[in-house]
């Protein structure tokens, strides 16, 4: 295998002289994270990269991630190292599955979170992100509002909202597998320990959390809690910054299934192989990109949860 630290500094050039920008998502491996030049979670990264003055924006994701910097920077090009990094949940709803719901509900609202293709979000009338979906839901006028594709998120964002909710069946298969049993054996390992998760995970799970929040959230909490010891209900990716920011704390997957192999689909390898051929490039037709934006528009008038 080549050396590590002669291809993070090939990157670094191939970058320079592509004038572009990586980012890499909080689950990304550690190689990738500490390349990157920001990370964070999906539509952040977005964000950032719009406002940045790259040129060229490389998304160490998955696929509906590239797809939201791709709606986001129409003007620049948008390549993800790996093409085959896709997400099973945002998989699991297609446009013509959400048509047919829409019509047996019409006049209701469609909740989008951002885990879904661009041709998704352009059937829904706004998105929302795990950290903000609980006011995306309570800002919406009508009285019923209908989510798509994680249930979970949807069931826990239920449990607040001042809506009547329906949603559709998916879930994200690595936070589904964190069992309760794992979470209570973890706890009774480590008394005196706190139990953080992701609202993807199931409601007997979220059940145990002393808080429950998105991955950046995760870090926050990480800062501002007193406990030492943090139970992670999450991606393992995650524990790269958490141990970076917090070196006095210890933290615990309480599962080993916590790994996302779509995540870590991505090596540096790919990053540089993409930057030199400018290849797996993502774009968004410009029909489904207005209204994939516009779903993202209204979402990003609203303000984050937790």
């Amino acid at each position: 295998m080549r050396d590590r630290e002669s291809l993070k500094k090939e990157v670094r050039a191939l970058l320079k002289e592509r004038d572009a920008i990586m980012l890499a998502h909080n689950y990304q491996r550690d190689e990738v994270q500490e390349t990157a030049d920001i990370t964070g979670d999906s539509l952040a990264l977005s964000q950032a990269a719009s406002e940045s003055a790259a040129k060229v924006i490389v998304f160490c994701g998955v696929h509906f991630m590239a797809e939201s910097a791709a709606i986001l920077s129409p003007q620049k090009t948008v390549i993800l190292p790996r093409m085959d990094a896709g997400c099973p949940m945002a998989d699991m709803i297609t446009p013509e599955e959400l048509i047919r719901e829409k019509e047996k509900r019409p006049g209701t609202p469609v909740v989008a979170y951002v885990n879904t293709s661009a041709a998704v979000k352009a059937l829904s009338d706004i998105c929302c992100t795990s950290a903000n979906a609980v006011s995306v839901v309570n800002s919406l006028a009508e009285d019923r509002v209908y989510m798509i594709p994680d249930r979970n998120l949807s069931h826990y964002v239920s449990l607040s909202a001042k809506k009547k909710m329906e949603w559709w069946d998916g879930f994200c298969p690595t936070h589904e597998k964190l069992k309760p049993e794992e979470v209570l054996k973890a706890k009774a390992e480590n008394p005196g320990a706190v139990f953080v998760c992701h609202p993807e995970c199931s409601p007997a799970v979220v059940r145990l959390a002393d808080h429950v929040c998105s991955t950046s959230g995760m870090y926050r909490y990480a800062k501002s809690s007193a406990a030492k010891t943090i139970i992670v209900g999450t991606e393992m990716g995650i524990l790269y910054r958490l141990k970076k920011e917090n070196p006095d704390k210890n933290f615990i997957l309480p599962s080993r299934s916590l790994v996302c192999p779509n995540m870590k689909l991505t090596a540096l390898e790919d990053v540089a192989e993409s930057l030199r051929e400018m290849k797996n490039v993502v774009s968004v037709p410009e029909d489904i990109r207005a209204g994939a934006k516009a779903a993202l528009d209204r979402m990003l008038k609203v303000p984050r949860d937790f």
